[in-house]
């Protein structure tokens, strides 16, 4: 079974067509990476894998669960980062992390998310208000929830916007990690050089229609 399917998917707003008929599919275990220029619909398309917006057309399942039909059991597979931190403010590193595990039905014991703060590099502020956090921080700390919910689908909207070398590197292993455990990961960007390191299938999305790349042409579109 693949991981997704896409099938003669469709995303309107008003007469204006961000993308129409895409179809494929991902295994399980890949890592999927979607170039194409700002406003291409690249984001749009990841928060409608998400069940965050409705297709105007078509379908697509995620682990054979039908993505319209049956959302909260795909909600439930999935974990989405998105480009900003949606994280609480006023609220600490540590309890961000207890509450967004909560809502995911997670209440791992302290230690264990001490650990997580610890492989994300910021495990000495686990007491600090998100408010007084960086960009950098704050992405780190999406990338610890994410090394504690363990989903099977991970979607990551521009990764490595606002990381250092060691950010990049946390998020690679967190991305191999995933494949690992035979999950599957799909991310949009921009850094092709980055990409190259990670991902083992790929996609161009411009003018509103998806472009395929097999392995050789993945690789000659990264290093280009």
């Amino acid at each position: 079974m693949s991981a997704i399917q896409v099938t003669g998917l469709s995303k309107s707003y008003g007469f204006y067509r961000i993308f129409e008929e895409m179809s494929f599919s991902i295994p399980s275990g890949a890592c999927f990476a979607l170039f194409g220029p700002n406003g291409a619909g690249k984001t749009t398309l990841l928060r409608i894998l998400a069940t965050l917006q409705a297709p105007s057309d078509g379908q697509f399942t995620i682990f054979g669960q039908d993505g319209v039909a049956e959302k909260d059991s795909v909600r439930a597979a999935l974990l989405f980062i998105a480009h900003g931190s949606h994280l609480y403010e006023e609220l600490s590193a540590t309890e961000n992390l207890q509450f967004a595990l909560a809502l995911r039905g997670q209440s791992p014991d302290p230690s264990i998310l001490k650990r997580a703060l610890d492989q994300t590099g910021i495990g000495a502020y686990g007491n600090l208000k998100i408010r007084q956090f960086s960009a950098g921080m704050k992405k780190r700390l999406a990338l610890a929830k994410a090394i504690l919910a363990q989903p099977k689908l991970l979607l990551l909207d521009e990764p490595y916007n606002a990381l250092d070398d060691g950010g990049v590197t946390i998020t690679n292993q967190l991305i191999q990690d995933t494949m690992k455990r035979g999950g599957t990961v799909v991310m949009t960007t921009h850094d092709r050089n980055k990409a190259a390191q990670i991902a083992t299938e790929g996609a161009i999305l411009q003018g509103g229609h998806l472009q395929l790349l097999s392995p050789q042409e993945l690789q000659a579109h990264v290093l280009s």
